[in-house]
């Protein structure tokens, strides 16, 4: 008989970006980097993607979607996956959702734990924060939880967005579970 799920509190922290930052842009890093759109995106790459990534910051909910419901999401034209590469390598990735009428979510943002301390994220975070910007927003808004990164929180701060929401929820740790490995 399987057991009930142990619960984790995870703290939401909703952060949100009324104008275009207007201080400089981070220094590119020195190394050999590509920033492409994944137009021709397979379900098979966002899915690695995500689930490397998001695999030790608890990225679970689009793991437990099936390929139909995924593919209604990252398929959709107004939803732009933005894949970061170093040495052709792919290092990182952002998803900027523009379903939201004049809004635009960060949906998703990460790299990959081999790239993480090589000062990437935040010139990563300020090219999807300008391309987020291009399409003249009323708001860009992304959240983040006590399971990511402890600096992203600070970063996203540190390119101009500011707090408006905190939550606290419980959740299942699915970590044991077969979705999650």
């Amino acid at each position: 008989m399987a057991s009930a799920p142990t619960k984790i509190t995870s703290v939401i922290t909703y952060l949100e970006m009324m104008e275009r930052p207007t201080s400089p842009a981070p220094t590119l890093p020195a190394k050999e980097i590509s920033l492409l759109r994944a137009e021709k995106l397979t379900l098979s790459f966002y899915r690695y993607l995500y689930n490397t990534i998001g695999q030790e910051w608890l990225w679970w909910e689009r793991r437990l979607m099936s390929d139909d419901e995924l593919s209604v999401i990252i398929f959709n034209p107004r939803v732009e996956i933005y894949v970061l590469y170093v040495g052709g390598v792919p290092a990182g990735y952002g998803e900027l959702d523009r379903r939201c009428g004049n809004e635009i979510e960060l949906a998703y943002f990460g790299l990959m734990s081999e790239f993480i301390g090589q000062r990437l994220g935040s010139y990563f975070l300020r090219c999807m924060i300008n391309q987020a910007w291009s399409y003249s927003p009323k708001r860009l808004f992304v959240h983040t939880c006590t399971e990511d990164h402890p600096a992203a929180i600070h970063n996203y701060q540190r390119h101009g967005f500011s707090p408006y929401e905190q939550v606290t929820i419980d959740i299942d740790d699915i970590r044991s579970s077969d979705e999650f490995r």
